[in-house]
């Protein structure tokens, strides 16, 4: 019941917006009557899911947003926590079977809609939504049910002091990278904002239309903030075959007309101050000086050899997710000149876990140093003997336990 009153509720909302573009824009090809909507709708709940489709005649698109993943995750929690509630569930080692019952369904269900979702024009893969269904519904559902249990500090309190030091520095390292991300991608926008006025008028979308191509640039935001700390991190993205956008420079072909993509910085050399490009260049390192302390804050070692290796495993464990992130956040645009569009995952993942890997090691050791530092020394008994000028009190009266009772 869960599993599918997720899945309805995904494709009611996705319904109702593909209802509105067919009314509004009967030109973008959604299809003809009730069926067509449908069979759009269903395509699109998959892209929430990251499922790519292959057109025919185009090849394959699997440049999705991942900002629609939150709508069918944040239903898959809700989902979660109304098993927990509805089932009598009360012991924390249970949430996994939870998760797992959820899951299984909503894949079956995944898998049907996939099929149902086919037509001449565009085919869904069929092995990645049932994949991407159980997996999104496992962490999803999973991590609904147990916060319907405890509160997330509860939670986090539960884990033992070490392993909660790598994941709290290793989300420390995250939370600085996105913030530097988002603040590059939102401040190339608005350095860009006349050629993203010009884009949007290029399309001339309408009320509605104007409506719903704000929604799909909302829903790529995440990806904009991949693709920045990507360019922090060097290797930068390309967009089609042989373009790059680094810090050294860009090399930019045709790019299609989307608001969004007017903010890509272009030119051989890079724009804007040097001190600019020194900042953007020094945020995963900050990140890791970040997340190193931050993991040895929470739970010092008195190994000084030990502490740096805590602080590379919480960094490389940020490198990791951020090569993760960045092979998610593109994909082929069809089988032509824009076959590879975003980060290559494998050279940010690298790099990522070399650059923050090793400044959170570094940034580690010594903030654990310092620790053991400044701690207070442990307190030791006088030895000197009562009536001596070190005593505090020459005045005390210690008694004789063995003296015989007069």
């Amino acid at each position: 019941m869960a599993a599918c009153a997720a899945a309805a509720s995904g494709l009611a909302v996705l319904t109702t917006l593909t209802a509105v573009g067919w009314i509004t824009a009967p030109h973008v090809g959604i299809g003809s009557g009730l069926g067509g909507v449908l069979r759009t709708a269903g395509l699109l709940w998959l892209v929430a899911h990251h499922v790519s489709f292959s057109v025919h005649g185009a090849g394959q698109i699997g440049m999705l947003p991942l900002g629609l993943v939150l709508l069918p995750g944040a239903l898959l929690a809700l989902a979660g926590r109304w098993v927990v509630r509805t089932a009598g569930v009360t012991r924390l080692r249970h949430v996994g079977y939870v998760a797992i019952a959820t899951a299984f369904p909503y894949a079956l269900l995944a898998g049907a809609i996939a099929v149902a979702s086919r037509t001449p024009v565009d085919s869904p893969s069929l092995w990645q939504a049932v994949v991407a269904g159980f997996v999104l519904a496992v962490v999803a559902a999973g991590l609904g049910a147990a916060r319907a249990l405890a509160p997330w500090s509860r939670l986090v309190s539960l884990m033992p002091a070490r392993p909660r030091s790598v994941v709290m520095g290793m989300l420390a390292t995250m939370a600085l990278l996105v913030v530097a991300g988002a603040a590059l991608s939102g401040g190339s926008l608005v350095a860009h904002l006349h050629q993203v006025r010009l884009a949007s008028d290029a399309l001339a979308p309408g009320p509605g239309g104007a409506a719903l191509l704000l929604l799909a640039q909302v829903a790529y935001v995440p990806n904009a903030i991949v693709w920045a700390i990507s360019y922090t991190l060097g290797p930068g993205f390309a967009f089609g075959t042989g373009t790059v956008v680094a810090p050294t420079g860009s090399a930019l072909g045709p790019v299609p007309i989307f608001p969004m993509l007017a903010a890509l910085p272009g030119g051989a050399r890079p724009s804007g101050p040097g001190w600019l490009a020194f900042l953007m260049l020094a945020v995963p390192y900050l990140a890791g000086v970040f997340g190193g302390i931050v993991t040895v804050r929470i739970a010092p070692t008195p190994m000084l050899e030990a502490a740096p290796l805590w602080g590379f495993t919480a960094g490389s464990a940020a490198g990791l997710l951020t090569g993760l992130m960045a092979a998610f956040a593109g994909g082929p645009l069809g089988s032509g000149r824009l076959a590879a569009v975003g980060p290559s995952g494998l050279q940010v993942g690298v790099v990522a876990v070399i650059e923050i890997g090793v400044i959170a090691a570094i940034a580690g050791g010594a903030a654990n140093w310092l620790i053991l530092r400044r701690a207070p020394a442990p307190e030791t008994e006088d030895p000197s003997p009562p009536g001596e000028p070190d005593d505090p009190d020459p005045h005390t009266i210690y008694m004789d336990p063995w003296a015989e009772d007069e």
